[in-house]
């Protein structure tokens, strides 16, 4: 993990405080923005008297704590002492201070050994022509159980599928499956004619999917892919440049506590422009309700409950795996293997001297040819079906919806205009 580029904050936390505590790789720290504008992510502990530095005031080099006023800049050294009598003399000591960068509205720290590699540009980043939110929570439980989930393709059957059901029926909200492209539904069918499991390495992380057979109950021979990981802690769901693609980021806090960041882009198509954007805001989907019960009608949701019930940490000596867990066994291979490397003195995968412009984390440019469907309920957000995503506690879910409206608009009249040319060309042809 301290070979990596590690997402720690919205850069939008800053805005409401430019002092924050942070929690990664083990080590407690403080975000700051200083008031030049610089970032610091230091050690959160004066060296004076030991003040959390949480409460520290931020100064145009750097941040002061604020019992003694004792100044320290970016890379965590002492850079003045107010009242001593040499305030300006190098003690030999200093606070720990990691490089942190800001991309796409994140902020990202570099907690390993120096010379840092490149923070590499992931398409969802830098996508143009795009608005964007992110949903930051606190999983309790190691990191690793969060992002196995990504090499877990038929959960979905049954904790966005029957399990959505079970929910829905038991709040009475019978009525919100009734369309029968409702994402319960189609979430039930993952696991109806399974033929077979696949998995395998890519350039950036692996690939996994479902095959399906009319023999074992499908209602068509195909083959399904799945969200797309990238080494080693990115998983992303739909297709770079679509209405509404998502990077789901997680770190790890310490050995029981996951960052959780949903990084979600909703993009105009060429020929339409997306609402501006000064800056991307962040939200906290809930998990509780005022009564203290789980909230489970969403899919996050869902997948947050089944993490934390393996426990804080699980014991994998213990599973019994079987062949859904394909893609779990490509993943766990790929961890140890980059492990190996780094052991060895090698880098491990994605990691850069210099970033190229934009990375495709699918390995390639998008085909963005094809018009929205209306069976992609995640670009649909305007009918209802955002409902079922964590997306609805955002603060931009109505501008996403209006978005989605034009973008539909937009779409079926470029359709339409097809459909009269060719027409045209058809009955020119003719004569």
């Amino acid at each position: 993990m301290r070979r990596y580029w590690i997402p720690i904050a919205p850069v939008s936390q800053l805005d409401e405080n430019p002092v924050r505590k942070i929690r990664m790789l083990g080590e407690d720290l403080v975000l700051y923005r200083n008031t030049s504008g610089g970032l610091g992510l230091i050690g959160d502990r004066c060296l004076h008297r030991l003040v959390d530095l949480q409460y520290g005031i931020p100064d145009e080099r750097g941040l002061r704590c604020p019992y003694h006023g004792w100044l320290f800049g970016e890379t965590g050294k002492c850079l003045e002492r107010p009242m001593e009598a040499k305030p300006e003399a190098d003690i030999g000591r200093s606070l720990k201070g990691y490089p942190v960068e800001e991309l796409g509205g994140l902020v990202f720290a570099y907690m390993g050994p120096l010379p840092a590699p490149a923070l590499p540009r992931w398409d969802l980043f830098v996508w143009p022509n795009a608005i964007r939110q992110i949903a930051v929570q606190v999983i309790d439980c190691n990191w690793l159980q969060c992002q196995e989930n990504t090499g877990d393709p038929t959960h979905s059957a049954w904790a966005h599928g029957h399990m959505f059901n079970y929910v829905l029926n038991r709040k009475g909200e019978t009525d919100r499956m009734q369309d029968k492209v409702h994402t319960i539904h189609t979430r039930k069918a993952v696991g109806v004619g399974i033929k077979e499991i696949y998995a395998s390495q890519t350039k950036h992380g692996f690939r996994k999917g479902i095959k399906y057979s009319t023999e074992l109950g499908a209602e068509k021979d195909e083959t399904k892919e799945h969200s797309t990981v990238i080494f080693p802690f990115y998983t992303q769901t739909g297709k770079t440049g679509a209405p509404r693609s998502e990077y789901q980021i997680r770190v790890p806090m310490d050995d029981t506590h996951t960052y959780h960041i949903c990084y979600q882009v909703y993009a105009a198509p060429e020929g339409m422009q997306a609402p501006e954007q000064t800056s991307i805001p962040y939200y906290t989907p809930p998990t509780i309700d005022a009564d203290g019960n789980p909230i489970l009608d969403y899919v996050l949701a869902q997948d947050a409950v089944t993490w934390k019930a393996q426990g804080p940490i699980a014991d994998r000596s213990s599973e019994l795996l079987g062949r859904t867990d394909i893609p779990i066994v490509v993943l766990r291979r790929q961890l140890d293997e980059q492990i190996t490397r780094v052991e060895q003195g090698k880098a491990p995968m994605n990691t850069w001297a210099e970033s190229p412009p934009i990375i495709y984390g699918k390995g390639s440019p998008p085909d963005l040819s094809q018009p929205l469907l209306r069976h992609t309920f995640r670009g649909l957000y305007h009918l209802g079906f955002g409902n079922d995503d964590a997306d609805r506690y955002g603060p931009l879910f109505e501008t996403v919806k209006e978005l989605h409206r034009e973008i539909e608009a937009f779409q079926l009249g470029r359709a339409a205009a097809q459909d009269v040319k060719a027409a045209a060309l058809a009955e020119a042809g003719e004569h």
